[in-house]
């Protein structure tokens, strides 16, 4: 299984260091309440010691199994990808594609940035009128609109 981001695929020697799942709750930049749920996989990019190669898919399927043993995933959870190579801060991925070919599962990540949850929503709306007709107008304020 091969991980890449920024440009590069991880190296052989990568760890899956770390599985978490969280109930998380919040308010958005428009004090509107948010609610859900996320699954980390933390990912240490580092060279392999032993000459090993990338890991392999069912290694990672095993470890996978054995984390939901003790930690029930939610298969509606935001999937997010935390990589480090031990060195630099942990950065924020998501996973973009997934391609398989005879020998390798590849899986593209990209940068997980913050966004506005508020003009989210309404850009959302804005693009379901312009397909679908008019939407119901939700009262949802942006820490960015002039009434805030």
């Amino acid at each position: 299984m091969i991980f890449s981001y920024d440009g590069r695929d991880v190296l052989p020697g990568y760890h899956v260091t770390e599985v978490k799942d969280g109930q998380f709750s919040g308010l958005d930049c428009g004090a509107n309440p948010e609610a859900w749920r996320e699954t980390f996989i933390q990912l240490w990019d580092v060279p392999s010691e032993d000459g090993r190669t990338h890991m392999p898919a069912a290694k990672f399927s095993a470890i996978m199994h054995k984390v939901q043993e003790h930690v029930p995933f939610d298969s509606d959870a935001r999937l997010t990808f935390e990589v480090s190579d031990g060195i630099g801060a942990i950065q924020l991925f998501r996973a973009d594609s997934i391609a398989a070919d005879d020998t390798h599962i590849r899986i593209a990540l990209s940068r997980r940035p913050a966004s506005c949850k508020p003009r989210d929503r309404w850009l959302e709306q804005q693009q379901v009128q312009a397909c679908c007709g008019p939407v119901a107008d939700v009262a949802a304020k942006c820490c960015a609109s002039p009434d805030s």
